[in-house]
């Protein structure tokens, strides 16, 4: 569940580093027409910023000390409990939007808003709206808003496109033709550097796990065939893609038959998939994740002894090596898990962690980390 829109987090990252060198720092789930808006609720409108910009700070002769790593848990009430959703960021208004996901056997179809300035949550009520659903996946297309593609209830799978709009508090489905991707779980999508929504490999019934790599053209209507016809990594799903700032469409982890767990990271480009020799985290599935400038940041998954993970990595564009991020402090940190959704707010510089579950079941949590 994936994001492909870049951050302005550069300077945060390089006091990240410092940080680390002082420091010293170095799963899988169970198988199993749109109408009028409604007004009486309506998206958040994004807040207003105040305060002349921090770019033209005076220079010193010693640099700050960057902010510690840390976590902190926010309280803002907002969705239940709830794994596999996805929460997607529009980058110009500052609120994020959550559709879907699960509890055990509940599937949701609820829409939420989140206001990064303010941190309240809104539910939205539109008139109409897609199935539930979970594990599907979910962008934010400029000129579309945010467009959710796949995902699975029950013993049904889906392979339609919606796209929300928050100014009409309004889901429509769209149409699509073309080489249509077969209904799927589990994916992972971006939007390229060509404007088009990219997905990659997936799940469906019977245990059925792909391999393609297929683009939607918002203003066409239509699906492409994108699949290399050299070597591409083995069929999976639970995973992650990306598009990195040098244009290619990096894939990370996931789930394979007989694996619960993979390590493999992969990039596209130039319709060739080359694997990434290097230094990666332990394997996992169903791991948060979001984009920062030039870097995306891992939180947890599943690991392959099915336990819960709660570790951090930052895996740069070019680089091979994964770096672990350890945060500092002896107060709370998040739990172990899976399932959950990471977001970035570079103008607080912060990312911000909800729900997602452990072995006992699926969280309603709200966290902050500082210091990126």
């Amino acid at each position: 569940m994936l994001i492909a829109m870049r951050r302005c987090f550069g300077s945060r990252l390089t006091a990240l580093a410092m940080l680390l060198a002082l420091l010293g720092a170095c799963a899988s789930p169970p198988a199993t027409s749109p109408s009028a808006p409604d007004a009486t609720t309506a998206p958040p409108s994004p807040s207003a910023t105040t305060g002349a910009s921090s770019s033209a700070a005076a220079t010193s002769s010693t640099s700050p000390a960057p902010e510690p790593v840390a976590w902190a848990q926010l309280d803002a009430g907002g969705p239940s409990a709830r794994e596999d959703h996805t929460w997607t960021l529009d980058p110009e208004s500052g609120v994020a939007y959550m559709f879907g996901g699960r509890d055990g056997a509940t599937v949701f179809d609820d829409t939420w808003a989140y206001d990064l300035a303010t941190d309240t949550w809104t539910e939205l009520a539109p008139a109409t709206a897609p199935d539930a659903r979970f594990g599907h996946e979910a962008v934010w297309a400029e000129g579309n808003g945010l467009v959710i593609f796949a995902g699975q209830a029950g013993a049904a799978f889906f392979g339609d496109l919606w796209a929300y709009d928050p100014v009409g508090n309004a889901w429509r489905e769209l149409a699509a033709t073309g080489a249509l991707p077969t209904p799927r779980y589990g994916s992972c999508a971006g939007i390229g550097p060509d404007d088009r929504l990219w997905i990659s490999h997936g799940f469906t019934q019977d245990q059925v796990r792909f391999s393609d790599t297929r683009a939607y053209d918002f203003d066409s209507a239509t699906w492409t065939d994108e699949t290399p016809t050299n070597g591409r990594p083995v069929e999976r799903c639970l995973h992650g893609c990306w598009w990195t700032d040098g244009g290619e469409l990096a894939l990370y982890a996931g789930q394979t038959t007989g694996t619960t767990a993979l390590e493999d990271r992969w990039t596209l480009a130039d319709g060739t998939w080359t694997r990434v020799d290097g230094t990666l985290p332990a394997g996992r599935n169903l791991y948060a994740r979001t984009r920062l400038d030039g870097a995306t940041l891992v939180f947890g998954g599943q690991a392959v002894d099915e336990s819960y993970l709660g570790d951090l990595w930052l895996l740069a564009d070019g680089s091979a090596d994964a770096e672990q991020i350890e945060p500092v402090g002896d107060g709370p940190q998040p739990a172990g898990r899976a399932g959950a959704e990471l977001i970035a707010d570079a103008e607080r510089g912060r990312v911000l962690l909800f729900g997602g579950r452990t072995a006992d079941g699926a969280l309603d949590d709200l966290w902050a980390l500082a210091g990126l």
